[in-house]
C-alpha cells in the first residue's frame, strides 16, 4: 500500500533549480503550495544553490522523471515544463532537438493523455529579427524564422502542439527578456543586470555593444522588453490556476534600451555613470535583436473573459532596485 506524503495531487516543475524553475518553486511556495516534484539535473552547476529555502515532495532527474511518474498518473495535478537547454550561441542541433523539443513533445503526451494541466516555456526568440511583430498569433507561427538553434527549438514545439489540435489545451509562454534572482548559475547567458553589476564592480564602468544598425538604433540605445521575473511567475500562476489554453506573450508590454537599464544599476548601486560602447561579438552578428516588445493585448483579453486580473508587482526601474539592492549585493537568491 502506498503511503501518500503530501496533502494533495502533485504540480511537477521541471528545470526546477533554474532561473525561472526556480523563482516558481518560491513563488508556489509562498502562495502555501508544497505539493511540489522538482526536476531538473544538477551536474555541475552550482543551480542546487536556487533550492536551499524550497519546500517541496521530491526531486527527479530529468534522466528519470518518465519512470518516475509511471503509475503515478492519478498522483499528478500539472505540469510547469520550465526545463530546456536556453543558450542562443550553443551550436549542437542534436542535443537542443533531444532537449528543448522530443522531450517536451514525450511530456506534453503523458499530460494530455492523462488529463494534467501542462504549461510550458516558449520563447520570443522565436520572433527572429522581429520583423514580423511580436503578436502572439498561432496563425503566424510557419511565417517567424528564429535566429537561433534555441529559437528554432522552442519553435518546433509550438508548431507540433498546434499541428495536433492541442494548443488550445495547454499554455505555451512566450518569454520575453526575463531577469531576476537566481540567475548566478546562468554565466555568459544571465541577464545584463548581473553582468553590470560584475562589471562596475570590477571597473566602475560597464560596457555595452555598439549598435549593429546605427541608422535605427544608437550605441546602447537597443530596445528590449526586460520583465522582472517576480512578475513572470505571477503571471504564469495565474494561468496555472485557471482554464485558460493557447499561447501567450510573457513581458511587460514596454521596451526599454540598455542604456536605461545600466543608468538604473549605475543609481542602485550609488555609482557614477560611465558606460563604454564596444563591438558585438561575431558569434551574435545577424543573431541579435535590436528591437523586442510583447504585444499583451492577447493574453489581458483572455483573463478578462474569465473575469481574472493580473497587475505586474514592479516597474522597470522598481525592479532592477529591487534586483541590485536585495538580491546581487547581498548575494542573495529568493
Amino acid at each position: 500500500m502506498k503511503t501518500k506524503i503530501y496533502d494533495d495531487q502533485l504540480i511537477v516543475v521541471t528545470g526546477a533549480a533554474g532561473f525561472i524553475g526556480s523563482a516558481m518553486v518560491r513563488y508556489l511556495n509562498d502562495q502555501g503550495y508544497y505539493n511540489l516534484l522538482l526536476v531538473d539535473d544538477f551536474r555541475s552547476s552550482i543551480k542546487w544553490m536556487n533550492l536551499r529555502n524550497k519546500r517541496f515532495v521530491d526531486f527527479v532527474s530529468r534522466d528519470d522523471i518518465f519512470d518516475y511518474l509511471d503509475g503515478r498518473e492519478q498522483e499528478i495535478e500539472a505540469f510547469v515544463h520550465m526545463g530546456a537547454c536556453s543558450s542562443t550561441v550553443k551550436s549542437d542541433g542534436d542535443y537542443f532537438m533531444k532537449t528543448n523539443y522530443r522531450f517536451s513533445i514525450k511530456l506534453a503526451e503523458y499530460a494530455l493523455e492523462h488529463d494534467h494541466r501542462f504549461i510550458y516555456a516558449s520563447s520570443a526568440a522565436t520572433y527572429g529579427d522581429g520583423c514580423l511583430g511580436f503578436a502572439d498569433d498561432v496563425g503566424m507561427l510557419d511565417d517567424l524564422k528564429p535566429l537561433n538553434l534555441y529559437g528554432f527549438s522552442k519553435q518546433m514545439f509550438d508548431k507540433w502542439l498546434h499541428e495536433q489540435g492541442v494548443l488550445d489545451q495547454v499554455v505555451g509562454l512566450k518569454f520575453f527578456n526575463i531577469f531576476g534572482p537566481n540567475e548566478y548559475h546562468k554565466g555568459r547567458m544571465a541577464s545584463m543586470v548581473i553582468h553590470m553589476v560584475d562589471q562596475i564592480h570590477k571597473t566602475g564602468k560597464v560596457r555595452l555593444f555598439k549598435s549593429p544598425d546605427p541608422l535605427q538604433f544608437g550605441d546602447g540605445d537597443q530596445c528590449r522588453d526586460f520583465f522582472y521575473v517576480k512578475d513572470a511567475v505571477k503571471m504564469i500562476s495565474l494561468l496555472l490556476k485557471s482554464e485558460i489554453g493557447g499561447i501567450f506573450n510573457v513581458g511587460s508590454g514596454e521596451a526599454n534600451t540598455w542604456n536605461a537599464m545600466a543608468k538604473n544599476v549605475f543609481k542602485a548601486m550609488e555609482k557614477k555613470e560611465n558606460i563604454e560602447y564596444i563591438p558585438m561579438p561575431e558569434d551574435l552578428m545577424g543573431k541579435y535583436q535590436n528591437y523586442t516588445c510583447a504585444e499583451m493585448d492577447k493574453f489581458q483579453k483572455a483573463i478578462q473573459e474569465k473575469k481574472l486580473e493580473y497587475k505586474p508587482d514592479f516597474t522597470f526601474d522598481s525592479a532592477i532596485e529591487d534586483y541590485v539592492t536585495n538580491y546581487l549585493l547581498k548575494d542573495e537568491r529568493w
